[in-house]
């Protein structure tokens, strides 16, 4: 039996350098981060605020039983008076928005896989311009390059007067 992967390893704790690669782990993790602090409210009655900035400078929270009333019992040095319904209101509200968090990381993901694909289309694309060195412009072919051109377009020339004259002979008779 043949692995086709090493499995999961230890990763090593220090910033990313491919911007890329940064945006999709900050997704993945925030998400991640997010659920986990979802099971905590709802299992252990936590209440918990989360504010988290991506490295494109875009906010995002989550809070239970909402982050703006956390922030205001913190700094008040109070804790939160809920009824009931208020409570009900805010985890329906924390659920709505933990699901539009997910369908946005999603989307997120999908349009990094995107640019993936259309960087490596372009890559292919200038490999394939490179073995076409003939559509390059003239001021970047090299002098080698240059005369095989002009041996290719004289041989064009006598192809095309050839044929002409074929063509010509044809119509005649």
């Amino acid at each position: 039996m043949v692995r086709k992967s090493r499995g999961r390893q230890k990763v090593e704790m220090v910033k990313m350098s491919k911007e890329s690669n940064l945006q999709v782990t900050f997704s993945k993790r925030r998400s991640g981060l997010f659920k986990k602090a979802s099971e905590l409210c709802i299992l252990c009655g936590a209440e918990i605020a989360i504010i988290v900035f991506s490295p494109g400078n875009k906010v995002f929270s989550f809070g239970h039983p909402g982050v703006e009333t956390l922030v205001n019992s913190f700094l008040n040095r109070n804790p939160p008076q809920h009824s009931g319904a208020m409570q009900l209101f805010e985890a329906h509200r924390n659920a709505t928005v933990r699901e539009n968090n997910m369908q946005l990381t999603q989307v997120l993901n999908q349009l990094e896989m995107e640019r993936k694909r259309g960087e490596d289309l372009n890559q292919l694309r200038k490999a394939g311009q490179t073995l076409c060195w003939w559509e390059a412009p003239i001021e970047e072919l090299t002098l080698p390059q240059l005369e095989q051109l002009k041996a290719s377009l004289e041989e064009l020339k006598k192809n095309v007067t050839k044929e002409d004259a074929r063509t010509f002979v044809l119509s005649v008779t």
